[in-house]
């Protein structure tokens, strides 16, 4: 089984959610205690996609919060590096006439200049080697006036209830995915990386530094996840 760590070798990484694409789905909803429906309803609420609009939905694995944006009259790609992903979502939504799927890699886009209304990952940024570089590229193939949104795992801001999930992913987790997930050790860099992850505010400060303007966040679940938006700027008059 593959298992990437914290380096996170572009090939490691894609190999590793190539093994898990199978049951991925099912793994987060068990995971999440349903709570990845609700996350992904909020993602698409901020997202606020309108008939016509062109989505990008980047980390797209399965295509399922791909096919959330298309159900409100987008337009959707969905990319991801993992071909085995990508491979499972096209069984589940390719007859979906808005949506379509493209293996990509988010530090550097297969895209225009400006070419798509908004952009959005969720739990997904976690996992690329230059994150900060993904939400540059994200800037550059967004519209000026075009939003992004981001749903990651973050920091509890209660004491308790970090105490609490940590508990959870040190104990109970390992303990589920050896029976719900099809590659129980990849979620051992799950838990890795989610230890590793920087907070909300520093999320929020990259946004700036990549050139996003308007930057907010609200925590979802206590804090578990945070849901982060911005605008890309128009340009400055001459």
């Amino acid at each position: 089984m593959n298992k990437a760590d914290l380096s996170k070798k572009p090939a490691q990484v894609s190999a590793m959610f190539d093994e898990v694409a199978a049951k991925y789905d099912r793994t987060n909803n068990i995971l999440s205690a349903g709570n990845a429906l609700l996350w992904r309803v909020a993602t698409v609420k901020a997202l606020d996609p309108h008939p016509g609009d062109k989505v990008l939905d980047l980390a797209a694995g399965t295509g399922t919060s791909s096919a959330a944006i298309a159900h409100e009259g987008a337009t959707v790609v969905a990319a991801d590096f993992s071909p085995g992903m990508i491979a499972v979502g096209q069984k589940k939504y390719g007859h979906l006439n808005r949506v379509s799927f493209v293996e990509a890699d988010a530090t550097e886009l297969p895209f225009a200049d400006d070419e798509f209304d908004s952009t959005t990952i969720s739990f997904g940024l976690r996992n690329v080697v230059r994150p900060r570089r993904a939400l540059e590229e994200m800037l550059r193939v967004t519209r000026p006036g075009g939003r992004i949104v981001i749903c990651e795992f973050s920091t509890p801001a209660n004491p308790a209830m970090r105490t609490a999930y940590d508990l959870y992913l040190n104990k109970v987790m390992p303990a589920l995915t050896k029976v719900v997930s099809s590659n129980p050790a990849s979620y051992e860099y799950l838990n890795d990386s989610i230890h590793a992850w920087p907070n909300q505010r520093t999320l929020a400060s990259w946004l700036r530094e990549a050139g996003w303007a308007d930057v907010h966040y609200r925590n979802l679940t206590g804090g578990i996840v945070a849901l982060h938006r911005a605008t890309k700027p128009f340009p400055a008059a001459e």
